[in-house]
């Protein structure tokens, strides 16, 4: 390489001046065209002639067109002889100089032995769990076109003209196809050139995850037995590029959605799952499973400065329901009192009006009572109720406010008080 350098600057001593290149018949530019008897690769040959334009450019930018015409074989042989030491796999086999205000070089270059005819690129992803290194891989597939169009073609001693435009090449692709990770490659040159290509992450990545499960249609506590299942897909989050998360998102709450979804007693269900997630260096995943079958509820109620008949100012709801259309619904359901053990069973009908407001009528089998009411939602965290008993000919209106997926309040009226109520929502 010392050689290639000392021989391209001993170009400066041919020069005989520096005449304005601006005046006519002065030569302004050189442009070079580089040929082989095999086919070189495109980004090593916009490579050479970019080389090739610089030892023109240096050897005869400046001089007057007809000097350069007049020491044409002269001009000819110094570029041949400082491309020619610059080369590695060609020797250069002619040197076509046609000089102008925009001077032409053409150059045949003959390659050395043994060209690279196919190129195998091994792809090792460092640090990421088998699914997300699937991922990357699959946004890597077509990477081998990198390498094949610098180096497929080029002779095997050439292979180091390759590094630069490679590098180049590569990082344009990672930003296209993965720019949340980098990567550094290695070529073992060859017949069927051999490149070990590594991509690691960047960061930032994603530190911890919290999980949520939620369930508007069963017992939130049922979800947790499948807590493990669902904490173990989020884990493997850890360590992965925030961008990548984010770039895959939908992806990733498909594929944990589909992780409940198949287990035994979420298909009897018919329950469906929906992911959310908010990406970053703490991110936070929300996993929501209904059912359009079913709607099985467990409330427990605490009123305060308030009591019934019998004294009591606790109680624990049971509701368990079957749809029979997307507005219909049969229900049980049991209120147990836990102070002294008393509890009622009811069943019921309520009519889905819309997706927000309902009309509920039941029979309490032990007290033999009808209950009309309904219900009327207000957005996600408000709702009005009222029922009316026909036993005791008592009306009782309510404003329910959901604290948040566990906790909610609620203000009664009738016709003999009015107290706050607290809703715990199991």
């Amino acid at each position: 390489m010392r050689r290639a350098i000392a021989a391209f600057f001993t170009v400066g001593a041919l020069l005989v001046g520096e005449p304005d290149a601006q005046a006519a018949g002065m030569v302004d530019e050189v442009t070079a065209k580089i040929d082989a008897v095999t086919p070189i690769p495109a980004l090593v040959r916009r490579r050479m002639e970019t080389t090739v334009s610089a030892i023109g450019a240096q050897l005869l930018t400046g001089r007057r067109v007809a000097d350069v015409e007049a020491s044409r074989a002269q001009q000819e042989a110094v570029i041949h002889e400082v491309f020619d030491k610059v080369l590695v796999g060609y020797s250069v086999e002619s040197v076509s100089l046609t000089p102008g205000e925009n001077s032409l070089v053409e150059i045949r270059l003959v390659p050395w032995a043994d060209v690279i005819g196919a190129v195998r690129v091994d792809v090792t992803v460092e640090g990421m769990p088998p699914i997300v290194e699937e991922m990357a891989r699959r946004d890597l597939a077509d990477v081998g076109s990198v390498f094949g169009a610098g180096m497929q073609g080029l002779p095997v001693a050439a292979s180091d003209w390759t590094n630069g435009v490679l590098k180049r090449s590569l990082q344009e692709y990672m930003e296209a196809h993965l720019p949340e990770f980098r990567a550094d490659f290695d070529v073992e040159p060859g017949v069927e050139a051999k490149v070990a290509l590594t991509v690691y992450p960047k960061l930032p990545v994603v530190r911890t995850v919290d999980l949520s499960m939620r369930s508007d249609s069963i017992p939130n506590f049922t979800l947790l037995g499948h807590r493990n299942i669902m904490q173990e897909n989020v884990n493997m989050l850890i360590g992965v590029p925030v961008a990548f998360v984010e770039r895959h998102e939908a992806e990733f709450n498909e594929m944990f959605a589909a992780s409940l979804d198949k287990q035994s007693d979420f298909r009897a269900l018919g329950l469906h799952t929906k992911v959310t997630m908010r990406p970053g260096r703490d991110m936070s995943v929300m996993s929501r499973s209904d059912t359009k079958e079913y709607l099985i509820r467990l409330e427990g109620w605490a009123d305060i400065s308030h009591k019934d008949s019998d004294g009591n100012y606790t109680m624990f709801r049971f509701h368990a329901g079957k749809r029979l259309s997307p507005r219909d619904e049969l229900f049980v359901q049991t209120d147990v009192v836990p102070q002294d053990l008393h509890w009622t069973w009811a069943v019921g009908y309520t009519r889905h009006l819309t997706d927000t407001t309902r009309l509920i009528t039941r029979y309490d089998m032990r007290g033999e009572k009808m209950i009309l009411g309904g219900e009327q939602e207000l957005g996600r965290k408000w709702m009005l109720r009222y029922e009316y008993r026909w036993t005791d000919q008592c009306g009782e209106g309510a404003l329910r406010y959901r604290l948040h997926d566990f906790l909610s309040l609620e203000y009664i009226i009738d016709k003999n008080d009015k107290w706050l109520r607290v809703i715990g929502n199991f």
